[in-house]
């Protein structure tokens, strides 16, 4: 696995939760759920089941995207082959959709 330079880290990760927030925004507006991006963390909160939250922020010293939903963490390392931040071969949008429809359904 290729570790990324701090810098390119930094880069990446702020294009991946960029990327995660254009992703997520048609989603947002069907399913009634706010987006925010702010300071490098993205933030996604939902008005049912209510006071639930996903915050997905970058970890540099692991060279991570951290992902808090559910009760749950998950850690995403980049991953070359896709070129993007990735759980087992998932990029990071598609998680978080899954996740997200996971949450809703439960409702």
């Amino acid at each position: 696995m290729a570790t990324l330079s701090e810098q390119d880290f930094r880069l990446k990760s702020d294009e991946a939760l960029e990327e995660a927030r254009r992703a997520l925004m048609t989603l947002a507006d069907e399913e009634d759920f706010e987006i925010e991006l702010q300071n490098g963390v993205l933030n996604l909160t939902f008005e049912q089941p209510a006071g639930s939250r996903f915050v997905i922020s970058p970890n540099a010293p692991m060279r991570q995207i951290w992902v808090a939903a559910m009760a749950k963490g998950y850690k995403l390392p980049w991953s070359p082959e896709l070129g993007a931040f990735a759980l087992d071969g998932e990029p990071l949008p598609q998680l978080l959709r899954r996740l997200i429809q996971t949450l809703l359904d439960g409702n």
